[in-house]
């Protein structure tokens, strides 16, 4: 049965039916935690707990780690980037673990950035040392993978685009909430890995719902590739890609035609005139809540909650 791990500024906890208990460790980090399993499971069996309410929650992955994403990992979010889910390649990018932040700290915008945008993503955090060339199989993906956490990887759409890089427009500070929870999972529930529906909406209207049954490449196939060049230690965190609802939509067929044929800065200046009209990216004030869980209920991330602030 799953696990759920909150963490504070000053210890570390375990999500009972009764409220919080707390685990009696050293650790000081995602990693240390995980070494210290013992400590997780006596303190779910604890009768001593408080309010999970009265909590001030941090993120349960705590930086530095090695913060590892996958880009155009949804058929949907293909599709609607104009591309073709059927040939798209299985692609990574790095986060800097400097943009993690809390289940309900604010979002800080900077001030030239004008296009903020959001994408919901499981987060998989490691249970184990993955070195370059490790053998990932059916049998033993389970020991790679510890937990799951909710993910919202804030993106500088104008920062990503004209510079085609990913690095500095979703490393900014505060640009990877995670949390509320680090569900750690048995071997036998990552098998409804598929079954997990990613919510988010902006301002209680919703913008993404979709299943994993709609990711393209999972998580086998993913740490297969993702082995053959990047050593993954205890307690770093992979996310896993985003569903169609994004604030950023590819132009229409004949719009991208006529686009590519312009010179790049004018291309990229009529782009983003266009994009400024689009009320869908976020704006300050705004507030985003995201859920990542089974529809039976059975696996539960947890909601989080976190408001836009302009710098």
């Amino acid at each position: 049965m799953s696990i759920s791990v909150l963490r504070t500024d000053d210890a570390w906890w375990v999500a009972t039916p009764a409220g919080a208990a707390k685990i009696d460790t050293a650790a000081t980090t995602t990693g240390q935690l995980l070494a210290d399993r013992h400590a997780v499971v006596a303190a779910a069996a604890s009768g001593e707990v408080v309010p999970v309410e009265g909590l001030s929650l941090v993120s349960p992955v705590t930086a530095p780690c090695r913060v590892v994403a996958q880009m155009t990992n949804f058929a949907s979010h293909v599709k609607d980037s104009g591309m073709d889910p059927e040939t798209v390649p299985l692609t990574f990018f790095r986060k800097a673990s400097g943009s993690i932040s809390g289940p309900h700290d604010d979002v800080i915008r900077p001030a030239h950035v004008r296009l903020l945008d959001y994408e919901v993503e499981i987060g998989l955090v490691f249970g184990r040392e993955m070195p370059v060339g490790s053998e990932i199989t059916p049998d033993n993906l389970a020991d790679y993978i510890a937990g799951l956490v909710v993910t919202n990887d804030i993106s500088a759409r104008d920062v990503q685009l004209p510079k085609t890089q990913f690095y500095e427009a979703k490393s900014y500070p505060t640009f990877t909430p995670a949390g509320p929870a680090l569900v750690l999972l048995e071997a036998g529930e990552l098998k409804r890995f598929a079954d997990l529906r990613l919510r988010l909406w902006v301002n209680g209207r919703p913008r993404q719902d979709m299943t994993v049954a709609d990711m393209i490449y999972q998580p086998l196939e993913t740490l297969q590739a993702l082995t053959r060049f990047q050593r993954m230690d205890l307690g770093d965190l992979l996310l896993t890609g985003t569903p169609i609802g994004t604030a950023l939509s590819a132009p229409a067929k004949p719009v991208q035609f006529i686009a590519n044929l312009l010179p790049a800065t004018v291309k990229w200046k009529l782009f983003f005139k266009g994009q400024a009209e689009n009320p869908k990216y976020l704006q300050d004030g705004d507030v985003i809540e995201t859920t990542i869980a089974t529809d039976d209920g059975a696996i539960d991330l947890g909601r989080q909650r976190t408001t836009v602030r302009y710098r």
